[in-house]
């Protein structure tokens, strides 16, 4: 167990952008599993809702593969809108997974994610790590991301952040019920504090047989604004779609 702790800590200190202003509005939890041979293509979409940043949303497309049973790379796009503005592309960038297995003894899969987003209208590009933990027992499925970001062209602090999920499969694998959460935890200056934080239910409805062929999942949610988030949103929507197809 320690091993992987070390490994994955390592991994995210090495590589750590500085997080967003509303955590989780451009993102999502990611699991440890990997489809080998799979090629994902996914659209997820969050608006924060109320206050000032009432509006404000981020779109995210992103074509993936699996191309081991321990090894998934993407591409993706993304586009923001700020409150009042217009939409617009905002970065383009590469993602991959590398699973490292399981911690002996606890049950809990561990996998290490890295991001490159290359801006697109001058701004830094950044750099983004995450630790990925995932504990399934029965029909229960618990995952945690621990996240480090740093802007890659200017010697800032490095951001920490956190993803986690808890849900339940109530009818097989085709509909799970559950809670959701996003956070800033600080940086590599103060760690800590009176930080953004986004919690709310969430569901998951998975189309095995999708008329197009392969799977499709549906995700959507409502997260409530806690702490500083809620001095600017009352909330944040999201959606996703996530079509799977082997070849």
């Amino acid at each position: 167990m320690f091993k992987f702790l070390m490994i994955g800590a390592a991994v995210v200190a090495a590589h750590a952008v500085p997080a967003s202003a509303a955590p989780g509005l451009d993102s999502k939890v990611y699991g440890t599993s990997i489809g080998r041979g799979v090629t994902e293509f996914e659209a997820r979409y969050g608006r924060l809702t109320g206050r000032a940043d009432d509006g404000a949303s981020a779109l995210v497309l992103e074509i993936s593969h699996g191309f081991s049973k321990r090894f998934y790379g993407a591409l993706k796009t993304t586009l923001e809108r700020e409150p009042g503005g217009a939409t617009q592309a905002s970065s383009i960038g590469v993602e991959g997974i590398y699973r490292l297995g399981m911690i002996p003894g606890v049950g809990v899969d561990v996998a290490i994610y890295g991001e490159y987003n290359a801006a697109l209208h001058g701004e830094p590009h950044n750099l983004e790590t995450k630790l990925l933990l995932e504990k399934t027992v029965g029909r229960f499925d618990a995952r945690l991301n621990l996240v480090a970001e740093r802007l890659a062209t200017a010697r800032v602090p490095v951001e920490f952040s956190y993803a986690g999920s808890a849900d339940y499969a109530v009818i097989g694998d085709e509909l799970r019920l559950g809670v959701e959460a996003f956070g800033a935890l600080g940086d590599s200056n103060r760690f800590g504090g009176r930080r953004a934080h986004f919690i709310g239910p969430v569901a998951r409805i998975e189309i095995e047989r999708f008329p197009l062929g392969g799977e499709l999942e549906i995700e959507t949610g409502y997260l409530f604004a806690v702490g500083a988030a809620a001095d600017n949103s009352r909330g944040q929507a999201r959606i996703g779609l996530e079509w799977g197809l082997r070849f």
